[in-house]
């Protein structure tokens, strides 16, 4: 699967961005990858959709369910296109109505793959998985869009749970550097970051 096209299509929009920025575990990275902004861009998002089912098609799994918020349209897409069924986990249990944490109709038992934008330390799909189980439902496997291989695939592991990505951050450093979109000293900042 060659994605040099898809990941050059992500720089134009610039969905990758150099700098300096807080992740989400407080750490400051020389990169950011935000691909919340693919929903304004419906030929970027329709391509996305059909490289993620292309890698999660040989998975077994009875529900789809987005991290919130930024995975929701991706597994959306992904439900509307394959006719998959879907859950939502919500952010905060509802303290009305049904208080519910997990929003949809499933069985006790049912499999959910659960979707991801960005990896790091897993976290968000840590918290995810764990409301699910709660509710009921199996996660063996999870989908990542890219996977800044920080150590969330080794932490999943360990939980029983097996890691798969559309794409690494480095494969990406990779591609932007032989397409000339990125110089050396930008590549070894980034790698160097990513490593240490």
């Amino acid at each position: 699967m060659n994605l040099t096209p898809f990941i050059l299509s992500l720089h134009s929009i610039q969905a990758i961005k150099f700098g300096s920025y807080p992740l989400k575990s407080g750490v400051i990275s020389p990169i950011y990858v935000d691909l919340r902004i693919i929903i304004s861009y419906p030929k970027i998002f329709k391509e996305l959709t059909h490289l993620i089912w292309q890698k999660i098609q040989h998975l077994k799994f009875d529900f789809l369910c987005g991290v919130p918020y930024s995975a929701i349209p991706f597994a959306t897409a992904v439900s509307l296109m394959q006719e998959i069924p879907m859950v939502i986990k919500r952010k905060e249990r509802k303290e009305y109505g049904t208080k519910k944490i997990v929003e949809g109709v499933f069985k006790t038992g049912s499999t959910c793959l659960v979707i991801e934008d960005v990896m790091t330390s897993a976290q968000s799909l840590l918290e995810t998985i764990e409301a699910l189980t709660e509710e009921g439902l199996i996660v063996k496997d999870i989908f990542v869009v890219i996977d800044r291989q920080q150590g969330g695939k080794e932490k999943l592991k360990s939980r029983g749970v097996q890691g798969h990505s559309l794409i690494t951050l480095p494969e990406i450093m990779q591609i932007l550097l032989d397409e000339k979109k990125i110089d050396l000293g930008t590549h070894k900042m980034v790698m160097d970051f990513l490593c240490g």
